[in-house]
């Protein structure tokens, strides 16, 4: 017995805009009968004007017609706002979670990443009310027309069926002819795009070394790339839409001349009129086919567009709400930490485990690329575990619901990135400001007085990406922001590596004030100026433990391995002398 495989979560969503689906559907079925509106004129003009010369009549017969046009414009406008409210509810349901799927997937260097799922959700929005979805709903009413035609003639009624099976036919050449070039533009252009934000995020470094013309036409053949395959997806698309108009242009008049040829034959039921009605019915059954066709490359781009997301959110699964779990106190564990970057096999931290208590303060020191980095975004919860957990008070910190523990962690990433708003905006982490928290973070790392001085002190802006300061100024501002509203447990990634000898006593006056409070402290460093109010130090080299223990400890066995390492080189210079 088959099984069904649960909806995906982005097909639920659409799923769930079936009502609208369902009325506009009757609004275009409405609709469309009103089409037949004017052929109903026609006739009743020939037949009952024409023939009894009445002023009377063809006032109504016009009133009446002119009524149906009213109502079919007002149903068009109801099916139109109706498809709007469908894209709202679409967007109100999934925004928020793909703003969070490709933030997620940014973290965990996943597929999905960047910008451009934003722009396939506006995509796929934006396709609920465009001109080939209502197309694809008055697909329906082309059956009432075709059984209409039937009933006026089978000969008309097959011949109207052989050109739907034909405009079908088209759409199906269509589809194959534009659907790969369109594809693999779209993929060039988000090519393009990436490579173009990259180089705006390396703005200094290309003007400086005069990198610019060699960039912008690596650029320039990534765009012509792109360009190249549009084009070629638009010359296929124009020439079966052209196909397709030509079928339903030379479908009328085949209908109407067939429809006289039946007439001359006494085939054609209900007389001469209902040749011209044949002829306007046999048009509007491929009038959907027709707009489909014309419209089949916004179709191939919702349809990649959908499978992009649907890829996600698959990718980023919603994370379970999880229990509330009380406000940690600062108590650390990493048991037996094994971790590699998201979506590579190489193994970085390779069995780390230590333990702190509340208050403590850990200085992790060790060479380049020896897993210092990593090791603060597990402590942090930003990167999964292959193995091990870090614990904060006996929670997982990865599974712990970041928008309940952000407040009480603290955390200062290598590379300091402030938002664009003010100084006191970035410091209260973009909440409420609260003034005294600000000011206090503030003070705790020797910034209150330059703020002070700033043009509109606290509500000074602080420029794209922090623009507006320098380096060190950057990193204050970053570190005060880690310690806003004195959190629990802190992490610090390199927090002097642009301060000042004046800076670097803040920091430790800062770190030994709040430790002192119970705040738990992480510091990555290669400085030792952070050494003199740590109580532990870690020593990584190529992902593993080589030292761990008191500062003190640590200290003297490193100095020990020092002095031995240099004695075997001192030797032969003894013996010589």
């Amino acid at each position: 017995m088959s099984q069904h495989k649960p909806a995906t979560e982005l097909r639920q969503a659409v799923t769930d805009l079936s009502p609208y689906f369902k009325q506009a559907a009757w609004f275009s079925l409405f609709s469309s009968l009103l089409i037949l509106a004017p052929s109903g004129y026609m006739l009743e003009v020939y037949d009952r004007v024409v023939n009894s010369r009445s002023h009377t009549t063809l006032a109504m017969l016009t009133l009446l017609v002119l009524a149906a046009f009213v109502l079919m414009e007002v149903l068009e406008w109801v099916r139109s706002e109706v498809m709007h409210e469908a894209s709202l509810a679409f967007d109100r349901k999934l925004s928020s979670r793909i703003f969070t799927a490709i933030f997620e997937a940014n973290l965990k260097r996943a597929p999905g990443g960047t910008t451009q799922p934003m722009n396939d959700f506006r995509s796929l929005r934006e396709f609920l009310h465009t001109p080939v979805l209502l197309a694809l709903m008055e697909a329906p009413v082309s059956l009432v027309f075709l059984i209409l035609i039937f009933a006026i003639s089978p000969v008309l009624g097959w011949s109207a069926v052989v050109a739907a099976v034909l405009q079908t036919f088209v759409g199906w050449l269509n589809e194959r002819s534009t659907q790969p070039p369109l594809m693999a533009a779209n993929r060039s252009a988000a090519a393009a795009q990436q490579y173009a934000d990259g180089t705006l995020r390396n703005a200094q470094v290309i003007e400086s070394m005069g990198m610019l013309r060699d960039i912008h036409q690596r650029w320039i053949s990534k765009q012509r790339e792109f360009l190249g395959l549009q084009a070629q997806a638009s010359e296929h698309a124009g020439f079966y839409q052209a196909i397709g108009k030509f079928l339903q242009n030379t479908v009328s008049s085949m209908l109407l001349g067939l429809g006289a040829w039946l007439l001359l034959r006494n085939q054609l039921n209900g007389g001469a009129a209902y040749m011209i009605v044949g002829s306007i019915l046999g048009g509007r059954v491929l009038a959907p086919l027709v707009q489909i066709v014309a419209q089949w490359q916004t179709v191939v781009n919702v349809r990649g567009a959908y499978s992009r997301l649907d890829n996600l959110l698959a990718s980023v699964p919603l994370r379970p709400a999880g229990m509330p779990l009380p406000a940690p106190q600062g108590q650390l564990l990493v048991d037996n930490l094994m971790a590699s970057a998201p979506g590579t096999q190489i193994s970085i931290l390779k069995g780390v485990s230590f333990g702190l208590q509340p208050g403590e303060v850990l200085a992790v020191v060790g060479p380049s690329a020896s897993g210092k980095t990593t090791l603060a975004r597990l402590l942090v919860g930003l990167w999964p575990a292959i193995n091990g957990k870090v614990r904060l008070d006996g929670a997982d910190v990865y599974t712990w619901n970041k928008v309940e523990l952000g407040p009480h962690i603290g955390y200062l990433p290598q590379g300091v990135e402030l938002f664009d708003g003010s100084v006191a905006e970035n410091i209260a982490r973009f909440g409420e400001v609260d003034m005294a928290k600000v000011e206090a973070a503030a003070r705790a790392v020797g910034l209150h007085e330059f703020i002070l001085a700033l043009p509109q002190g606290y509500d000074s802006p602080v420029g794209r990406e922090g623009a507006m300061l320098s380096g060190g100024q950057r990193q204050r501002i970053a570190l005060a922001r880690a310690l806003y509203g004195k959190p629990a447990f802190v992490v610090l990634d390199e927090p002097n590596s642009s301060l000042d000898e004046q800076g670097d006593a803040a920091l430790a006056s800062a770190i030994s004030q709040l430790a002192a409070r119970g705040t738990t402290f992480v510091v990555m460093t290669h400085r030792t100026s952070v050494l003199a109010v740590a109580d532990k130090m870690l020593v990584l080299r190529d992902g593993q433990t080589q030292m761990f223990g008191p500062r003190d400890d640590v200290l003297k066995a490193l100095n020990d391995a020092a002095a031995k390492a240099r004695q075997p080189a001192m030797a032969p210079t003894a013996a010589h002398a």
